[in-house]
């Protein structure tokens, strides 16, 4: 039986662990050919290992995607490789959380710049391309966060509302030319994310949230982009909110 991604090449941002590591293992047991891009290399390396043995030819980019070049390098990197970009995974953020009155602006504007800026530079990067080609998908990692803000979450709230507006407006912009667009909003993920706090009172009241109920996996939302990247070409899977059972906002 033919995998459902055979000939696809992908390219999965922030893929050094937790949903980028599992969305790129999910897409190359499917078939897909794999780009993984992210800070660590050692991660990187190790991830490209496991995708080998899938047969996916992973192609490791060491990437700071804080920088609007890296973010746009990384596509060009891909499409240079295998020859173009069928599924971009806008992957890579951070959760920086913290009383606005509190607010190391600095951190902030980092977040806003990886988590909103990084994405758009990507998605910019790869649309050339899946126009040329009249075809492509874009998957864009948002949060339960953009949906409901919470306090202490005021910037991450406000770049996670971002992705779910860019990527709605995207989509009206791009569906003529046969490329879809899917923006996934996640609860409580059991990853790396909230060592990312910095202010130490936030991040115990936040792990002590998490921990209090059965935290989706990262397989479980790697399995939600799998499904939405392996629909017909006639469906679009726009927004998928998904949360732990145990959670209630």
């Amino acid at each position: 039986m033919q995998k459902r991604l055979a000939g696809r090449v992908a390219l999965v941002t922030g893929a050094s662990s937790g949903i980028g590591e599992a969305t790129a293992l999910a897409l190359a047991e499917a078939g897909a050919r794999v780009a993984i891009a992210a800070r660590r290399q050692d991660r990187l390396e190790a991830l490209a290992a496991k995708l080998a043995q899938f047969g996916a030819e992973p192609l490791i980019l060491v990437a700071d995607l804080l920088s609007i070049a890296e973010a746009k390098r990384v596509v060009a990197d891909t499409q240079a490789h295998y020859g173009w970009l069928d599924i971009l995974v806008n992957n890579a953020g951070v959760m920086y959380l913290e009383p606005v009155a509190e607010a190391d602006l600095e951190r902030w504007q980092q977040m806003l710049q990886l988590n909103v800026m990084s994405l758009i530079a990507s998605t910019q990067a790869a649309l050339a391309g899946m126009r040329d080609r009249r075809e492509g998908h874009i998957v864009n990692i948002s949060s339960t966060a953009g949906r409901v803000a919470n306090p202490n979450a005021a910037a991450y709230a406000a770049t996670k509302f971002g992705v779910v507006g860019f990527s709605e407006a995207l989509r009206r912009e791009v569906y003529q030319h046969n490329i879809r667009v899917s923006v996934i909003e996640p609860g409580a993920v059991a990853t790396e994310l909230r060592e990312h706090i910095g202010h130490a009172a936030v991040q115990q009241a936040t792990n002590a949230w998490a921990e209090g109920m059965r935290q989706l996996q990262s397989g479980d939302v790697a399995e939600t982009i799998l499904f939405c990247v392996t629909r017909p070409s006639h469906v679009n899977i726009n927004e998928i909110l998904m949360r732990p059972t145990d959670q209630e906002r």
